[in-house]
């Protein structure tokens, strides 16, 4: 892809996480996506967001530096939500929840083979426990 092409791509995989269609993401994902750090795996990416999703249904994340590189993108967004459901064993505690997120991607044909990044669920329950 050419570096037009990768970000008019991210912009359509941020609709997808935006509009909270699991399936739509599944679509980006290599079935054997790998993750530093986390468990490989497009199913696995999935469960974590559902999970998200399920302590945070207004979710929403805002693009907000991308640099393309072949087929590598750095990514800075900003996420943020409020914590209406339990997440990670925490009870709603009706916070409103703002993070940083710093990503590397590595994509083929148009899927995400190869992610690594900050530990975004890790920021999130700090800012609720």
């Amino acid at each position: 892809m050419e570096p037009w092409e990768m970000r008019e791509w991210f912009a359509d995989v941020l609709d997808a996480l935006n509009r909270h269609h699991l399936d739509d993401l599944r679509a980006f994902l290599h079935p054997g996506v790998r993750r530093a750090h986390l468990p490989a795996g497009a199913e696995a990416w999935i469960a974590e967001y559902a999970e998200l999703l399920h302590g945070f249904p207004d979710w929403q994340w805002k693009r907000i530096h991308v640099l393309v590189e072949d087929d590598r993108l750095a990514v800075h967004l900003r996420g943020g939500g409020t914590h209406t459901g339990p997440f990670a064993h925490v009870a709603p505690t009706r916070r409103r929840v703002n993070i940083a997120s710093f990503a590397m991607y590595r994509v083929e044909h148009g899927r995400i083979v190869e992610a690594s990044g900050t530990d975004d669920a890790a920021q999130i329950r700090a800012a609720i426990a």
